[in-house]
């Protein structure tokens, strides 16, 4: 089973996304925020991360370089309610750019495509 790990600062997005995945199989673990991540990561070793970008006091494309320092390999998925950020230098780290819809179809297409 793959583990998820989702986060974002909006608690039903959290939950949303929590359920939906879940449903198809997943193993789900959130954070609220960027705080500790790099340390939840080496914990909990998930297998993809699905990143907000604009967060209280957390900006996700910062968030994005720090995951890539350390964790070149791992799949990160950024998922943000403005597409104005697909063009920004700093997303094209990420493995995939969602934005954010209450249809989850295409983030577990992306999420689907990483793993394989």
């Amino acid at each position: 089973m793959s583990k998820i790990l989702v986060v974002d600062d909006e608690a039903h997005i959290r939950m949303l996304y929590s359920e939906e995945l879940a449903e198809e199989g997943f193993e789900v673990i959130t954070a609220e925020n960027g705080l500790n991540l790099m340390e939840r990561l080496e914990k909990e070793k998930p297998d993809v991360v699905v990143l907000d970008i604009k967060m209280v006091d957390y900006n996700g494309l910062d968030l994005l370089q720090d995951i890539r320092n350390k964790y070149y390999d791992l799949p990160v998925l950024l998922c943000s309610a403005y597409d104005t950020f697909k063009d920004d230098m700093k997303s094209i780290a990420a493995d995939h750019y969602v934005v954010k819809s209450f249809d989850l179809s295409e983030l577990k297409e992306k999420i689907r495509e990483v793993l394989s």
